[in-house]
């Protein structure tokens, strides 16, 4: 009996109690009031990278299509391993390290439990996600593992201050389990009233955007694209009758750049995708984020982390025309940090900072080698991302499936820069005609008034 009540004990510690208010005759939740540990769950959501997203999708039991982001994913798992730089370099992609970790870990209901390991060498050089890597300066293996923090800064919420009581409306403007409410929050403008009242499968996100037009926000400043900056090139072949990329021949470049998607943390989308109309509310919940009264807000420093959340050090790839950047790991009191506000007074930033090795190139001895692939190497990418090394069968099959024959195709040289590369993100997250919406349709932004 003592056994049962310690393990109901267990489970009470990882379920957070909701009121909702509900419309009866509509069977539909007008908004749900809870404390801070519910929020700080759903603001979790915002770190999260692509990556670990789609894994958790591919296991729910409510699974979700999130544009074509399962394609990249299933592309990972399906490449011959010796196509990588590093055997980490696949790990990096399916199970990428959360930039915001250091807090997360300290959320009372977890949806992720694959927890990032941190390592450090004998001498501290440099820290590693990964054991069999030796350590640059030293030569040391990675085998000890550091605590990440629980300190002061952790007390009283991860990202609200204290145990307010809040208000959330049916569109995010658990649960029990959270990850439901994260794979409808995708698909769905009421995911509280399908998880609670209804138990409704996920809908289909489909190609939404495609005769709206997608305008990308860091595009609505004016923001001038260097002609430079579109150094990556690939060849589409388009069918001239439908007016779509049947599919593209690209270089390792182009793929490096498609993979490292599952590396980008959800908001970091979010932000890019402000003015897109979608099925989802999970841009609701980023706006909410935004507009959120600070005196509820443990710091400005939590702030950042959920509207403008970084990469992980080491998961940048090197070219850089989506524009994030990488945090940085502090070693302080003998704890792992992301917070430079735990740095003791009088103690410069940069002597507590740790180096971390880059995980995709410690086997590569090419020092001019980029991303996660080796190259030369030239790839097939269909119009929804299904990645193969360049296969002339996949290629006459994807014609066969769209009923287009060879006399109706024309080959095309396009070229990405940033502006390119932000339209391929956002098309790839809410669709599933990514190469068609961002080289053929021509995805429209605001006018800019003169």
């Amino acid at each position: 009996m003592a056994e049962k009540k310690a393990a109901l004990n267990e489970d009470l510690e990882n379920v957070i109690t909701l009121k909702a208010l509900v419309d009866m005759g509509n069977n539909k939740v007008i908004f749900v009031e809870s404390d801070g540990d519910f929020i700080d769950v759903i603001f979790s959501f915002l770190t999260m990278p692509m990556g670990r997203i789609v894994r958790l999708a591919c296991k729910s039991s409510v699974p979700v299509e999130i544009g074509c982001m399962r394609n990249l994913y299933q592309s990972t798992v399906k490449f011959n391993k010796n196509k990588f730089r590093s055997m980490e370099c696949i790990l990096m992609l399916l199970l990428p390290c959360n930039a915001a970790d250091c807090q997360c870990k300290n959320l009372k209901l977890k949806i992720d439990n694959d927890p990032t390991q941190y390592l450090l060498c004998a001498n501290d050089c440099f820290l590693s996600y990964y054991t069999r890597i030796r350590c640059p300066s030293c030569g040391c293996l990675f085998s000890r593992g550091t605590d990440l923090p629980v300190d002061d800064t952790q007390v009283g919420g991860v990202f609200v201050k204290g145990q307010p009581r809040l208000i959330i409306t049916d569109d995010l403007q658990v649960i029990s389990p959270a990850l439901n409410l994260l794979m409808h929050s995708f698909a769905s403008k009421t995911p509280l009233t399908e998880i609670l009242l209804k138990n409704e499968q996920i809908p289909s996100l489909g190609d939404v955007h495609s005769s709206q037009g997608i305008s990308i926000h860091s595009q609505m400043h004016g923001d001038t694209i260097d002609e430079e900056e579109k150094n990556i090139s690939l060849k589409l072949v388009v069918s001239k009758s439908k007016k779509i990329v049947c599919y593209a021949e690209a270089q390792e470049d182009f793929v490096n750049l498609l993979f490292s998607f599952l590396t980008l943390p959800l908001g970091f989308i979010l932000e890019k995708m402000q003015n897109v109309s979608w099925k989802g509310c999970l841009g609701q919940l980023y706006k909410s984020v935004e507009d959120f009264d600070e005196q509820y807000l443990k710091s400005n420093f939590h702030k950042e982390l959920l509207v403008n959340p970084m990469l992980a050090p080491g998961f940048r790839y090197e070219k850089t025309l989506l524009g994030i950047e990488e945090t940085s790991f502090y070693y302080v009191g003998r704890k792992l940090t992301t917070d430079k506000s735990c740095i003791p007074d009088n103690t410069p930033a940069e002597s507590v900072k740790l180096n971390v090795v880059d995980p995709k190139s410690h086997e590569d001895r090419d020092e001019s080698a980029q991303g996660f692939l080796k190259g030369p190497a030239t790839f097939t990418v269909t119009d929804n991302l299904v990645v193969r090394p360049l296969s002339l069968i996949l290629e006459m099959s994807v014609l066969q499936e769209l009923k287009v024959p060879f006399t109706d195709i024309e080959d095309h040289i396009v070229h990405v820069g940033k502006r390119e590369a932000l339209l391929l993100l956002v098309a790839s997250f809410v669709g599933d005609s990514a190469l068609t919406n961002t080289f053929i349709r021509g995805l429209r932004e605001p006018k800019q008034e003169q």
